[in-house]
């Protein structure tokens, strides 16, 4: 009966988020030099695990990050004093060059936000322990005590508020499904629901104070949490007209394969709805590990295109050739040839259907023989099998699609 309840709660959402990876319209968040918002690419951002008072670390971390492809860098600032610390990290990214936009994240301390927003570009609250507050003695609130709370938080964001206002910083609310306050649990349940009207709480806030450079995200570590929560915030911000940028993320996803496939399958799904704007790839793994995969569900999702990409079949009784070997020799000779689609197919019946999306194709037509095509053209027809890779290179080159791989550092 509860299941068959969800279902129903939530088939309004799959109806009217948009499909085919039509992107939400939303407003444009300003973060330093780097805007956020639908008329911009989904930017990738990871966050430091050093700790912030150890500056060295913290900006040599940074930089990996960055020269990964990181577009912001999240930094954790526990206190005042840590949140102090951002300048000495910020100035010395500064000195060498480099100026991405730096968040703060915060949690429990408000005076640690309210300093953080004068240094960085952002800062990330959490509703659930920012001017919230866990009860001794849990309890159900009144619809009196429960506005009285809201009034409460009200007064002690307006100072975070008055500083992003006048440092020009953004403010991510970020919900997260482990952290709702007391007063939200009592309320709505330690659920998606929750979640969002956690989040939705706090953006009243800022919009009555007419403070729009605001982001938000749902997080958990359950992925179906993530998506229906998610979901949900972004049908409640439709039906009250709001329009602002979301941030994607499966917490605590872990690491390798695991984490990788629970954070394709979280942001992914949301991507496809047309839904998020940033997304992090949370792995127990050095941060700058997060970049490339975050990049490679853009990808998947063919929202940002970074490297070439490859179309390739599993192979069957009626492959024509080793298509694995030859599959990484290809992958070894235009790896380089950034948003290049290459279809390797082991044989006629399904090869130029199951590939028409590629730019080239490289098919096997008879035993050790090789037909090329350019997109469905076929361009060559019997190369024998050991000139066939050194023929595709060529026809990448006559067609002005080739560029020499930059020589490593």
């Amino acid at each position: 009966m509860w299941l068959t309840r969800k279902i129903v709660n939530y088939a309004s959402i799959f109806v009217k988020i948009p499909r085919l990876n039509m992107r939400r319209k939303t407003h444009t968040v300003h973060i330093g030099d780097l805007p956020l918002g639908s008329g911009y690419p989904v930017r990738v951002q990871s966050m430091t695990n050093t700790p912030t008072m150890d500056a060295e670390a913290t900006v040599a971390q940074s930089i990996r990050i960055i020269e990964a492809g990181g577009e912001y860098v999240r930094i954790t600032a526990q206190g005042v004093r840590e949140a102090e610390h951002l300048a000495v990290i910020k100035k010395e990214l500064h000195r060498r060059g480099y100026r991405n936009p730096l968040i703060a994240d915060i949690h429990f301390n408000p005076k640690a936000a309210e300093t953080a927003a004068r240094i960085v570009e952002k800062v990330r609250i959490n509703p659930g322990n920012y001017a919230d507050k866990k009860l001794s003695t849990p309890k159900t609130c009144t619809d009196g005590e429960y506005a009285a709370e809201l009034e409460r938080i009200h007064e002690r964001i307006l100072p975070l508020i008055r500083i992003c206002k006048e440092y020009g910083t953004a403010v991510r609310i970020g919900s997260n499904h482990g952290s709702l306050s007391d007063r939200i649990v009592n309320r709505y349940g330690n659920s998606p629901q929750g979640m969002v009207e956690s989040a939705m709480e706090f953006l009243r806030i800022f919009e009555a104070e007419s403070f729009r450079n605001v982001v938000l995200s749902m997080k958990a570590s359950n992925v179906r949490v993530v998506i229906d929560s998610t979901r949900l915030l972004a049908e409640r911000m439709a039906q009250e007209n709001l329009h602002y940028p979301l941030h994607l993320g499966v917490t605590e996803a872990g690491e390798g394969e695991d984490g990788r496939i629970k954070s394709a399958v979280g942001i992914g799904a949301l991507l496809m709805d047309g839904i998020g704007d940033t997304i992090r790839v949370s792995l127990t793994e050095p941060p700058e590990a997060e970049i490339p995969a975050a990049f490679n569900i853009l990808q998947a999702c063919r929202l940002r295109i970074s490297k070439a990409e490859y179309i390739s079949c599993p192979s069957c009784g009626r492959t024509l050739f080793d298509l694995q070997t030859t599959a990484a020799r290809i992958r070894e000779r235009t790896s380089h040839l950034t948003g290049l689609k290459i279809g390797i197919m082991g044989c006629i019946v399904n090869g130029p259907g199951e590939m028409a999306d590629a730019d080239y194709g490289y098919v096997g037509a008879a035993p050790a023989k090789i037909t090329l095509y350019k997109q469905r053209e076929v361009v060559k027809r019997n190369i024998p099998e050991e000139q066939a890779v050194e023929e595709l290179i060529n026809l990448i080159k006559m067609n002005g699609d080739w560029k020499e791989a930059a020589l490593k550092k």
